[in-house]
């Protein structure tokens, strides 16, 4: 007995004989004819050498062989089947699905609240995890399937990564409420020449790209100024409200720390600006679940150019009013 000489087709002709007991219906229910279905059963007891089914009052009653291998053949075929059925259907009320992520501390605290309200209330079954992944490792992970998704300031890599740009997003400063800039006016912006008497706070996570701030900061020679560098961006309300530092961060952060008695001002023609893209592998183009959860990745944070300002966002805010926004990938 060699399997490599089995006709596969021959096991759903098995599978449904055990089941019906009649070569007739089970060829009605593969919608074979009856010399066909015959033909296939004399093939079947050929290869394994047994009878298979014999008949009795009841109809076909299968050997001892059958009852061995027919349960094992049908478990194996309906699951093909529901895993073929799964590429092409997605009802995120009813499937498991577990995605990894690869997301910044920053994108935890920005993307993973919207998105949870999302599943929480949509896909109560499927699962998140977010996996930490270094911003040169992100092709290789995703063409590996270590991760299903990236969002960050991201980059392609290569032409065998798919991306999209969710939104550009642009830097700004947040203090205390009470912080004056230490030269010229208070208004709403500051210039180089203010940052340059304020004493600066930045994040400087691994495994991201944030370091186009210090970048910056170097080509405007304020690099000096950099008095405090830190890992993550969490702890920077915290530390400017009790101090008299200036944190640069992405402006989609500073609208989130309502409950921080911060203050926001424009950094004008100083801070770096950047995309937030979604980064994924090809090969999870015609996968129905995937498709979704980039959709709704899409349609919580994808937005639209609007003038100076990007529009308000707070990871509590409900899907239903949040900016409309495309996939991300990197690390914002």
């Amino acid at each position: 007995m060699n399997f490599r000489h089995l006709d596969l087709n021959l096991l759903r002709v098995l599978a449904a004989i055990y089941r019906t007991g009649s070569v007739t219906a089970a060829g009605q229910q593969l919608a074979l004819s009856q010399p066909a279905t015959s033909n296939a059963l004399a093939r079947l007891r050929e290869f394994f050498g047994d009878e298979l089914f014999v008949r009795s009052p009841r109809g076909l009653h299968p050997t001892r062989t059958a009852q061995r291998i027919a349960p094992a053949v049908i478990a194996h075929l309906q699951a093909l089947e529901a895993t073929v059925l799964s590429a092409e259907a997605f009802d995120p009320a009813s499937s498991r699905v577990h995605w990894r992520l690869s997301l910044s501390d920053l994108g935890e605290i920005l993307f993973l609240p919207p998105l949870a309200q999302v599943l929480r209330s949509e896909a109560l079954l499927c699962q998140v995890s977010n996996v930490a992944v270094a911003a040169e490792q992100v092709a290789s992970s995703l063409e590996a399937r270590d991760i299903d998704i990236a969002i960050g300031i991201l980059q392609p890599g290569h032409g065998g990564i798919a991306s999209e740009t969710l939104f550009r997003e642009r830097f700004v400063g947040i203090t205390a409420r009470e912080w004056t800039p230490p030269v010229g006016r208070a208004g709403k912006t500051l210039d180089a020449k203010q940052l340059a008497g304020a004493a600066l706070a930045v994040a400087t996570p691994t495994a991201t790209v944030h370091g186009s701030v210090d970048a910056r900061l170097k080509q405007l020679k304020l690099a000096d100024r950099a008095v405090l560098h830190v890992r993550h961006f969490g702890a920077l309300p915290e530390l400017v409200t009790r101090t008299d530092l200036l944190a640069i961060v992405p402006r989609m952060f500073a609208e989130s720390l309502q409950r921080y008695d911060v203050r926001i001002w424009e950094l004008p023609g100083v801070a770096p600006a950047y995309e937030v893209r979604m980064l994924w592998h090809p090969s999870a183009n015609g996968d129905a679940a995937h498709a979704w959860l980039r959709g709704v990745l899409q349609r919580l944070f994808r937005r639209r150019e609007r003038g100076r300002g990007a529009p308000r966002m707070t990871p509590g805010q409900s899907s239903a009013v949040l900016p409309r926004t495309g996939p991300v990938t990197g690390r914002p």
